[in-house]
C-alpha cells in the first residue's frame, strides 16, 4: 500500500502567479526582461571578473561565485515560471520537480554564506589591509568557498529526499510558480514533523549564523573606521562595503520578511511576490549594484569594450 501511495503523483500542476487572463501577456513580457537582464548581467560579470586582470582579486572571486548561485536559482526557477503564462496547464514531472528544488535549496542556501565570506573579505581589506594578500590566499578563498558548496550540497539533498520519499495524497496542484518546501508539504499525506523539523533547523542556522557573521564583520569594520584619522580614509573605507552592504540588506531583509513574519499574517499572494522578489529581482539587481557602485567593474567594462571593438573595426 506504502508502495502504490508514492507513485501515485508523477507529476504535478504549477498554479503560477496569477490565473487572470488579462495578465498573462504583460506579466510575461515584464518577467521575460526580467530573466534576461539578469542572465546577462550575471554572466557579463562572471566573464569580466575571469578576463580582466586587474578584478583577480579574493573580492572578485567571491563576487563571481555570487553571480553563479544568483544566475542559477534564477534559471532553476525563471524558465519554467515563463511557460506558465503560455499554457492553461503548466506541468512538471515528479522527477524535474524534486530536481528544481534541490538546485534552488542549494543555490540558494549558497548564497547566504557567499555573502558571509564578503563581508569576511571586506573586513580584511578594512582592518587589516597589510596582511589581506596573506589572509586573503587563494586556498583561503577556496576554502571559504567549498565548505559551503558542500554543507549545501548535503542540506538540499537530505530535504530533497526527506519529502519526496514521503507519500503524496493524488492530489498534485502546487499553488505557486516553482516547487518550494511549503506547498509541497501541504501536499503529502505522511506525518510532516519530522521534514518541518529539519526544514527549520537548516534554515535557522543558515541565516542567522551567516547574518551573525555578517553583523560581527560590519561591528569590527565600522570600529575600524571611526579610529581612522583621515576623512578621505573613513569615505574610502565606507565606499569598499557600499555595494557588498547594498546587497545583503536587500537579501536578508526579503527572507526575514518572507520567514519571520507570523503565520497568521501569512498570504499566497505576498508570499509569491515575496519569492517573485528573491528569485528574480534580486539576481538581476546585484550585478547592476555592483557594476554601478564599482569605478573597477566600470573600468573592466569599458576595457572589454574597447577589446571587442577593436577585433571589429
Amino acid at each position: 500500500m506504502e508502495q502504490h501511495n508514492l507513485t501515485v503523483v508523477s507529476e504535478f500542476i504549477l498554479m503560477g502567479i496569477t490565473d487572470r487572463p488579462e495578465l498573462q501577456a504583460p506579466l510575461f513580457g515584464l518577467f521575460l526582461i526580467i530573466y534576461i537582464s539578469s542572465t546577462v548581467g550575471n554572466l557579463g560579470m562572471i566573464f569580466l571578473s575571469k578576463v580582466d586582470d586587474r578584478l583577480q582579486t579574493p573580492m572578485y572571486f567571491f563576487l563571481r561565485h555570487l553571480a553563479f548561485t544568483d544566475l542559477g536559482y534564477s534559471t532553476a526557477v525563471g524558465p519554467k515560471m515563463l511557460v506558465n503564462f503560455f499554457v492553461d496547464q503548466n506541468t512538471i514531472s515528479y522527477h524535474f520537480c524534486a530536481t528544481q528544488l534541490a538546485f534552488f535549496l542549494l543555490l540558494i542556501g549558497s548564497e547566504l554564506f557567499i555573502l558571509s565570506a564578503m563581508s569576511y573579505d571586506r573586513y580584511v581589506a578594512i582592518c587589516n589591509p597589510l596582511l589581506y594578500t596573506v589572509i586573503m590566499s587563494q586556498k583561503v578563498c577556496w576554502v571559504l568557498m567549498t565548505i559551503p558548496y558542500l554543507y549545501c550540497t548535503f542540506m538540499s539533498l537530505l530535504v530533497t529526499i526527506k519529502i519526496f520519499t514521503l507519500s503524496f495524497c493524488g492530489y498534485n496542484v502546487i499553488n505557486h510558480f516553482f516547487c518550494d518546501c511549503i506547498p509541497l508539504l501541504s501536499l503529502l499525506c505522511s506525518d510532516t514533523h519530522e521534514i518541518e523539523l529539519i526544514i527549520m533547523m537548516f534554515a535557522s542556522f543558515d541565516l542567522i549564523s551567516s547574518l551573525l557573521f555578517i553583523l560581527v564583520s560590519y561591528l569590527l569594520i565600522l570600529i575600524a573606521i571611526l579610529r581612522m584619522n583621515s576623512a578621505k580614509g573613513r569615505r574610502k573605507a565606507f565606499s569598499t562595503c557600499g555595494s557588498h552592504l547594498t546587497v545583503v540588506i536587500i537579501f536578508y531583509g526579503t527572507l526575514i520578511f518572507v520567514y519571520v513574519q507570523p503565520k497568521s499574517s501569512h498570504s499566497i499572494d505576498t508570499d509569491k511576490l515575496s519569492s517573485i522578489f528573491y528569485t528574480l529581482i534580486i539576481p538581476m539587481l546585484n550585478p547592476m549594484i555592483y557594476s554601478l557602485r564599482n569605478k573597477d567593474v566600470k573600468y573592466a567594462i569599458q576595457r572589454t569594450w574597447e577589446k571587442v571593438g577593436n577585433v571589429f573595426s
